[in-house]
């Protein structure tokens, strides 16, 4: 069971990265140089294939796809820590085969290394927030609305594209991974320790604050608000 697991979340992981760079580098194909066109296609693909994988892998693995999805939950109790350490490894190593799959599909050398620097105080609070604001997505829809979280998932990070100046990498196995791909989607590895940081600290604010938040007990239906035949009666 443990193995399918692992290989449920390797095969995800890498399927995003396909995703992801594939995505960029048909964008940056056919925009004809207008990055917002390419930006579009990017953060529209990803965020549907999102809302695919979850649900494909989610009843399997639990489809974390993201190394600090499975710490969070480690940290809740949800995962030991022995299978995290190993969901880790496996989604580390699915995204640097799904950036070497997407790369083959297009004719591309199969591993390289991006030139494209993503530095700055703004990227490094964008990656905040967008980790941030997918942990709270998580943790709040498995609590109220746990068929919605596939879809909400992927619209979050559909418009977490166009609202962080980073486009919302979110997550330390697609920023190693991207490291790899000098395309639309590339970070250059030197810009790599700063996003896996502010992801990070993203990641454990929203551990702190949504762990606040969630234990409180649902509203309560006041009695005079509440609906009775009676009521519809008079």
């Amino acid at each position: 069971m443990a193995l399918r697991k692992l290989a449920a979340e390797a095969l995800g992981t890498a399927w995003l990265l396909a995703i992801v760079v594939g995505s960029g580098l048909m964008g940056e194909a056919l925009s004809g140089g207008n990055s917002a066109l390419a930006l579009m296609a990017n953060a529209l693909a990803t965020g549907a294939g999102l809302i695919v994988l979850i649900s494909l892998f989610g009843p399997l693995s639990g489809a974390h796809f993201n190394p600090l999805v499975t710490l969070t939950f480690m940290m809740r109790g949800d995962i030991k820590p022995a299978l995290a350490a190993a969901y880790m490894v496996a989604q580390f190593a699915g995204a640097v085969i799904g950036v070497g799959i997407a790369h083959a599909m297009f004719g591309e050398a199969l591993m390289q290394s991006a030139t494209r620097l993503r530095d700055g105080s703004g990227l490094m609070l964008s990656e905040a927030v967008a980790t941030f604001g997918l942990i709270g997505t998580i943790f709040s829809c498995l609590r109220f609305k746990p068929d919605f979280t596939p879809t909400a998932i992927g619209l979050y990070i559909t418009s977490a594209y166009w609202f962080t100046s980073s486009t919302a990498f979110a997550n330390p196995a697609v920023t190693v991974a991207r490291s790899l791909t000098d395309s639309f989607a590339g970070i250059a590895l030197g810009s790599v320790p700063g996003f896996i940081a502010a992801q990070s600290a993203g990641a454990a604010m929203a551990f702190l604050v949504f762990g606040w938040l969630l234990k409180s007990s649902p509203p309560q239906i006041s009695q005079e608000s509440k609906t009775t035949p009676e009521r519809m009666a008079s």
